[in-house]
């Protein structure tokens, strides 16, 4: 099958034809029809997240169709529709697994990273942590739910009861989550890079009660803010936006430092959280609301060739909404000869 393969950090994905995956124990053999990219792919292939598996087929926000089931597998059919998402696999006997916080194992895998992912024609994955998916949704357009949704769902869930919230970055997960939040009566205050009337613009055209620069004050003190953008310099801003007793919850798996700043910022019962990964339950709920909402996700679609300029296009902002890498039948025109998956010399 072809794929885009990661040799190294910091080197663009490579086409080539590796071995078709098998499923073993406990695993399905997955087509793929789809895979979003997410900037925690970025966060991988710039090396930013330390110890991937090389060679690495990377993405996390897979949907396909099942081929084939390994020994011991239940509940799933020949020819269902799945989403792959960011966690692969836990222990399943720590006290984490025990308590169904997963996502905090510390033997925890995930998908685009320790495992191949869906920047790939075909894929393997534990079917205990694969999702059904909504009938509903085109296959595109439930993609970017994999991460983007399910991560800023359970970073929504962390902010509370907060009637006005701000979120920090609008991209990818602020586009799905601002659908949820008005669906649930919130008021939504969207900050973006500084001088991106074009983001500002698509913030208030889901609904956002007002958009402007990160390096402004809101209208009104908020209950609570969600940092979408992985920038560490943001905690004490929105720590001077919230109010008494709000919430500044951090959604990224990777972020800059977070730079000192007075106590005062903190006091008053403030509190800052993080967001690691995301649970089964996570993923089983938020499937089942985004269809009620309904969720609606603005997606780029690119070919698998062109898994790099969507990296790119990302990491340049040069979209709004969420980009999606389309896999076809005609992913074999991604290289002119079969290349080994061995990684290129010097790698």
């Amino acid at each position: 099958m072809w794929a885009m393969v990661l040799d190294r950090p910091g080197e663009a994905l490579r086409a080539c034809e590796i071995p078709t995956p098998e499923a073993g124990p406990d695993q399905l053999a997955i087509r793929v029809h789809v895979c979003g990219v997410c900037r925690t792919d970025l966060h991988v292939v710039d090396g930013e997240l330390g110890e991937p598996r090389l060679p690495l087929v990377p993405g996390h926000q897979i949907v396909g169709t099942v081929e084939a089931l390994g020994a011991a597998v239940d509940g799933f059919s020949i020819g269902q529709r799945v989403g792959v998402p960011w966690l692969g696999g836990s222990c399943g006997a720590c006290r984490y697994c025990d308590s169904q916080r997963e996502n905090l194992c510390d033997a925890a895998r995930y998908t685009g990273y320790q495992l191949d992912g869906g920047f790939a024609e075909r894929c393997v994955a534990d079917a205990r942590y694969c999702l059904p998916l909504p009938e509903s949704s085109p296959d595109l357009q439930v993609a970017p739910l994999l991460c983007a949704g399910l991560i800023g769902y359970r970073a929504l869930r962390m902010a509370g009861e907060a009637e006005s919230i701000g979120f920090y970055g609008f991209g990818a997960s602020a586009h799905i989550l601002i659908q949820v939040a008005r669906f649930q009566g919130r008021r939504v205050y969207a900050f973006t890079r500084r001088g991106d009337r074009a983001a500002q613009e698509f913030a208030r055209g889901l609904g956002a009660v007002w958009a402007g620069g990160s390096d402004e004050a809101p209208p009104e003190p908020l209950d609570a803010a969600i940092l979408f953008a992985p920038v560490g310099a943001l905690v004490p801003v929105a720590l001077r936006a919230v109010v008494k007793g709000g919430m500044v919850v951090c959604a990224g798996i990777h972020m800059s430092d977070i730079p000192a700043f007075p106590y005062e910022l903190l006091w008053g019962e403030r509190q800052i959280r993080s967001v690691a990964n995301l649970t089964r339950r996570d993923g089983l709920e938020f499937l089942e609301l985004a269809p009620r909402v309904p969720v609606e996700t603005d997606v780029h679609a690119y070919p698998l060739a062109e898994a790099n300029r969507a990296l790119e296009d990302l990491r340049h902002g040069r979209f709004t909404g969420a980009a999606v890498i389309q896999v076809t039948p005609s992913t074999r025109g991604l290289g002119t000869a079969p290349q080994s998956r061995e990684p290129a010399p010097g790698s």
